[in-house]
């Protein structure tokens, strides 16, 4: 097992926690609650794993001697919605929650972002913890304390930071799910390659293949990679203040627009995301900040593990639908455009007051 640290200053020291990555360690959570003081849990999962993985927690924590209840939401995107974190807001009321009782989210990055917001806002702040049961979980959306809820104007509007006490990446758990959301988290992966680590990227190039075959050995070291990069980067910008975090959006612009444009569910996350990181080196090649023999290595990459570098045929996506969606993200300001974008492998800037027109160019993909 590979322990990463999330050191996080202040005056709050006991914020910071650990990432704990390997195989079969799941059944471990029980104790690790127990070691923190908990004796009372709700587990928030969705219906995917909830006789799976989330069985096992609860058996685990059950052992522990900690009471615990097990809520269930539907799989899925559009479960990051008001009406159901309103209706889990309304279970914790009804189970008497208190502060003193912990949550543990048991799945991917959208039962993460549910029950992380979830926990940040029911009597003003709940103990958390993460179980990370997909790729995109373990590397990138359970570490760091980002939450959030969609609207329809925009993925992620509502939220919070709120860190969690632990995360729990079990490689094992990778084994239960289907290959197109598998696939879809080798994006948050190849993204780290792009962003801060050129040798991680030809490693990545080396072991495409093997890595889409989820062969175990190479599989844990990109994750345990993925999550130190991760970990790095929130210790130094949490709330992203400074702008260094913001490199952990490359390609999540344009991406959060497709997800948006298509109806959410419709493009997997990772999948957006690759797409954007597509258009974001197309973008940067525009601008004349990248060659073109980048912007192909990583489209060459993204294929290679099975994912895409443009939208799906049968899907079309007006560019002025996308630029409206994108004067709403996150890191627009005064409806100016920004945008992560690549100098070269392993170095990314933020890009500010780019051109509409430009963006235009790059949605085209010309």
């Amino acid at each position: 097992m590979a322990t990463i640290r999330v050191s996080l200053a202040g005056e709050d020291t006991d914020r910071s926690y650990d990432v704990a990555c390997g195989r079969g360690i799941l059944a471990g959570i029980g104790q690790r609650l127990a070691a923190c003081g908990a004796a009372r849990a709700v587990i928030i999962t969705d219906e995917a794993v909830a006789d799976l993985h989330a069985r096992r927690a609860a058996d685990s924590l059950a052992a522990a001697g900690i009471a615990l209840e097990l809520l269930t939401v539907p799989s899925g995107e559009p479960s990051k919605s008001v009406a159901v974190a309103a209706g889990l807001w309304d279970d914790f009321a009804r189970l008497a929650v208190d502060r003193a009782t912990h949550v543990v989210a048991v799945g991917g990055g959208v039962v993460g972002d549910l029950a992380g917001f979830v926990a940040a806002t029911f009597a003003r702040g709940l103990p958390l913890w993460h179980v990370a049961t997909t790729l995109v979980a373990q590397v990138d959306s359970a570490i760091g304390g980002k939450t959030g809820i969609n609207l329809a104007g925009g993925k992620n509007l509502v939220g919070a930071f709120w860190q969690p006490r632990g995360v729990i990446a079990d490689i094992e758990t990778l084994e239960t799910l289907p290959e197109r959301e598998f696939v879809s988290g080798l994006a948050e992966v190849v993204k780290y390659g792009m962003i801060l680590d050129a040798a991680f990227f030809e490693w990545l190039e080396e072991h495409a293949a093997a890595l889409a075959a989820r062969q175990g050995d190479l599989l844990a070291a990109a994750v345990e990679r993925s999550a130190a990069l991760k970990a790095h980067v929130v210790e130094r910008d949490e709330r992203e203040i400074t702008g260094l975090r913001a490199v952990l959006n490359y390609g999540h612009t344009f991406g959060h627009a497709y997800e948006t444009a298509a109806g959410y569910g419709v493009l997997l996350h990772g999948e957006a995301v690759a797409i954007g990181m597509a258009r974001a080196a197309r973008l940067a090649a525009i601008l004349d900040r990248l060659p073109e023999e980048v912007v192909g290595r990583q489209d060459r990459l993204l294929g290679r593990m099975g994912l895409p570098s443009e939208a799906p045929q049968g899907l079309a996506f007006a560019p002025d639908n996308l630029l409206a969606i994108m004067a709403r993200d996150k890191k627009t300001v005064g409806g100016r455009l920004r945008f992560v974008l690549p100098s070269r492998i392993g170095q990314v800037e933020l890009v500010p007051d780019v051109d509409p027109a430009l963006v235009t160019q790059a949605l085209l993909g010309s």
